[in-house]
């Protein structure tokens, strides 16, 4: 391809919230924009299969990714939109990474060691209670999305870079021994703005900490959520540090800088806690009203424009991943 490739992929687990806007979906967004590339964006409901097994919220799921991108303004002209399970080269790919991927770079993924830290402070025997297979290659499914499509560039976050790393580190096994350039090495781009985003508690914002705040959720519940945001005990008059504080820090995140500028203000003047979470909602609400109703639309009310959008991202995303298998195939001997 004479363009550079982007590809970025979002798991399915249920509603975005704030954090994968910010994080994620916005970042991506923007992206999509870039000129002299050409951006591959899939739902990675595969990926999702590790720890979710219920079908009807998979399939839920997935369709909420695909008009959550939609709404917050990614344009299914610009780029090949697509689900992973619709992609069987995907797969086959897979296969293929596994017999280059040495058992000792699987056991030093995150995911996999993170479940075995957890087994061993549990007191388990078997450190491998509750991991799946999936769970342990999954950082081999990741590269072969990343692979097939040729993707120079993929958007993460830091603590996915390591998957990156991995699929670099595969896909030169197998061009070393084949002698050839297969497959392009990618690279992570990481926004560097992109720090935590604390949650209604003050941590990082998850849906394992049930502290989100979900970008889509009526405005009524907006509101009694930005409320329920976990602030000091600095009473109305007194001054407040802004950088100390959750209820500022996600105000920044969606105002403007001269809005973000007077709020700052108020806070070292003593705005009460109170006013400032009202103020918060008022520019939550302002961000997300728009998507919020266009996304409804899609899932609703405008279903066959959702189905035809990924319908027509596959044959694109396929005829890529054809061409790579072809060279695939071709230098290990089965063409």
């Amino acid at each position: 391809m004479s363009q550079e490739v982007i590809l970025t992929g979002i798991k399915p687990t249920g509603m975005p919230h704030l954090g994968n806007l910010v994080g994620a979906i916005q970042p991506s967004v923007d992206l999509s924009h870039k000129k002299d590339t050409e951006a591959f964006y899939f739902i990675a409901d595969y990926h999702a299969l590790t720890g979710l097994k219920n079908a009807k919220e998979l399939s839920q799921f997935s369709r909420e990714i695909a008009a959550a991108w939609i709404a917050l303004g990614l344009d299914p002209e610009q780029v090949v939109l697509y689900r992973q399970s619709d992609i069987p080269e995907v797969f086959e790919l897979s296969w293929i990474l596994a017999c280059f991927s040495p058992k000792g770079l699987m056991n030093r993924a995150h995911a996999y060691k993170a479940a075995v830290q957890k087994n061993q402070e549990n007191g388990e025997t078997d450190l491998d209670a509750g991991v799946n297979m999936g769970v342990y290659t999954y950082p081999i499914l990741m590269a072969a999305d990343i692979l097939l499509m040729q993707a120079r560039w993929v958007p993460v976050g830091g603590d996915q870079v390591q998957h990156i790393e991995i699929a670099r580190d595969v896909a030169q096994y197998f061009n070393r021994q084949y002698q050839r350039e297969v497959f392009t090495l990618p690279e992570a781009l990481i926004d560097e703005s992109g720090a935590v985003i604390p949650g209604l508690d003050g941590r990082k914002m998850s849906k394992s900490y049930q502290n989100t705040i979900p970008i889509f959720a009526p405005a009524a519940t907006l509101q009694k959520l930005v409320a329920r945001i976990a602030t000091d005990s600095t009473r109305p008059g007194e001054p407040k540090d802004p950088n100390a504080s959750t209820v500022f820090h996600l105000y920044r995140l969606v105002a403007t800088e001269s809005e973000t500028d007077t709020f700052r203000k108020a806070f070292l003047a003593g705005i009460a806690w109170k006013d400032a979470k009202d103020q918060l909602y008022e520019v939550l609400n302002r961000r997300l009203s728009g998507p919020r109703e266009r996304y409804h639309a899609l899932l609703e009310d405008d279903r066959d424009t959702l189905d035809r959008i990924l319908s027509e991202g596959v044959p694109k995303a396929r005829a890529v991943g054809a061409a790579t298998m072809r060279k695939v195939r071709k230098a290990i001997g089965v063409n």
